[in-house]
């Protein structure tokens, strides 16, 4: 059996996407050693195959498609020099024995359980040449999601060629140039769906229709107008497919009304004639390595449980991008890429024997410092839930008495609602009212007042304004 080589690193970042690169040229620029460990040939992640419009506005302030806003940032790790090991595959954090560790419920309380703090983390890795050892002082979970598929959602019927998810079809179409279908049916309105759909009809294929789950589009409202009523294409709300039909490859299949409790109404079945089914029907965070590792992960994102400086339960792993949780636009995925890729290198730094305090931004737009209440520093362990139509919220701890945000979905969309964090049973913040939509990430400010105001534990929650 070879040898296995070692490297070591200040800061190692899983993932090449837009959260690796964010998050390795922050630690990077916070003056740490750095590795991206990507599993792909390439840097850039899924925006590779997102070539339509709409990334960068917020970062950039121009409108850029996902490959140019990719590239910019590999265009900026080629120039740091930062390390980059592509087409390498991470086995293990930490050789995947840690135990439990994270935020638990302990006798009806919310604690916090650390793994044993070894002063640094090895993360084992699988590359063309061989295994690698990487040790470092801090990690950055930077995964990305995948998609739901068929099995996941176990729609009845036969198993023919033709059912994709949106996002594999989109690989098909930009990247690869197959034609998966010449008439297809997209079952879920998520942005990819919705994207997806335009991408067919400016292909010429035939789009049967949109058909969701819910009585609303999950997607943002600029995609239903700009892919589907600009294309002529239906939207059909309360509509599932219930089953797929064909022997070899797609031929039809049958969709349903659904009730308010989303189940099929019998009677309403119809068949619509099709060769491909594309899929849109949500997204998962890639956490099994971080799982392995002994991060807790939240019920309800599927992401890890982190503190405002977006580290997990296991001292010195840190998460950030659609990992932690879904978000809905790029931008937001750097500007919190770049939050973790700071609070990592601050944590490797601390590791060496230059404790100093972990930055936290005071906004989403770069690893800026915050302004630190007094006393700031001082250990905190003030949990953070959602409740009401606030369906989850990040972080979900709060451990020094900083300025920091809380970003949460909501659950339904709804036309009158307030935003409260209380405390104890008492408000100490309420927001004024308007419109919430799940499609679209919300953020609340945190303030070192409001956590002056605390009470040993913090709530968000999203309470609908009744009409008069």
């Amino acid at each position: 059996m070879g040898e296995i080589r070692t490297r070591d690193f200040d800061v190692a970042v899983i993932g090449g996407g837009p959260a690796g690169m964010g998050a390795a040229l922050a630690a990077h620029e916070a003056g740490s050693s750095t590795v991206i460990i990507e599993r792909n040939e390439h840097l850039g992640g899924i925006l590779r195959q997102c070539i339509h419009p709409g990334f960068g506005l917020t970062h950039f302030k121009e409108e850029l498609t996902g490959p140019e806003y990719a590239q910019r940032f590999i265009d900026k790790v080629s120039e740091a020099g930062i390390e980059t090991m592509l087409g390498s595959m991470v086995l293990a954090i930490d050789g995947g024995k840690r135990g439990e560790c994270g935020i638990g419920d302990v006798d009806g309380a919310t604690a916090r359980h650390e793994a044993p703090d070894t002063g640094g983390h090895s993360v084992t890795v699988m590359t063309e040449s061989g295994m690698v050892e990487i040790t470092c002082r801090s990690v950055v979970l930077a995964m990305g999601c995948r998609e739901r598929t068929r099995s996941e959602i176990k729609i009845p019927g036969s198993r023919p060629a033709g059912v994709f998810t949106a996002g594999l079809a989109q690989r098909y179409i930009n990247i690869e140039n197959l034609r998966p279908g010449h008439r297809v049916v997209i079952l879920g309105s998520g942005d990819i769906g919705l994207i997806m759909a335009r991408r067919c009809a400016l292909e010429g294929i035939e789009v049967e229709g949109v058909y969701e789950l819910m009585p609303y589009a999950n997607g943002l409202h600029r995609n239903v107008k700009n892919c589907l009523e600009d294309f002529g294409i239906p939207l059909h709300l309360s509509t599932t497919v219930t089953r797929v039909m064909g022997r070899d490859r797609v031929e039809a299949v049958e969709v349903s009304r659904v009730g308010a409790d989303l189940s099929p109404i019998p009677g309403t079945e119809r068949i619509v004639p099709c060769d491909a089914l594309l899929l849109s029907v949500g997204l998962i965070p890639e956490n099994e390595i971080a799982q392995a590792a002994g991060v807790e992960l939240d019920p309800r994102t599927r992401g890890a449980r982190v503190d405002q400086d977006l580290q997990t339960g296991v001292p010195g792993i840190f998460s950030c991008g659609n990992v932690l949780h879904v978000h809905d636009l790029a931008d937001n995925v750097t500007a919190e890429a770049e939050r973790a890729g700071t609070s990592a290198a601050a944590w490797a730094r601390s590791r060496m024997g230059t404790p100093e305090a972990v930055e936290v931004l005071a906004n989403e737009s770069g690893p800026k410092a915050a302004e630190p209440a007094d006393g700031a520093g001082c250990a905190l362990n003030i949990p953070v839930s959602a409740e009401g139509l606030a369906g989850y919220v990040v972080p979900s701890r709060i451990t020094r008495a900083i300025s920091t945000k809380l970003f949460f979905r909501v659950k339904r969309p709804v036309e009158q609602a307030r935003l409260v964090i209380s405390s104890g049973g008492e408000v100490i913040f309420a927001g004024k009212p308007r419109g919430f939509k799940p499609s679209i990430m919300e953020s609340a400010p945190l303030t070192a007042k409001i956590l002056e105001r605390t009470g040993g534990e913090l709530t968000l929650s999203i309470e609908p304004i009744e009409e008069l």
